[in-house]
């Protein structure tokens, strides 16, 4: 079987709540980590969430 092109991170909030969002991304067409502007519900507003490693 061939590997897979996808590969599962963490997006993890930068409002230091603990709170994560799980995406997938193709690291071979996105090679560099990914930035999103999503709702944090901890802190109740839009905030950056930042790739982090899945542990």
């Amino acid at each position: 079987m061939a590997k897979s092109a996808t590969m599962v991170v963490k997006m993890l909030s930068t409002a230091n709540t603990g709170f994560f969002y799980v995406k997938k991304r193709n690291p071979r067409k996105q090679p560099e980590k990914m930035e999103m502007r999503k709702y944090d519900p901890v802190v109740r507003k839009h905030v950056q969430f930042k790739e982090a490693k899945i542990k």
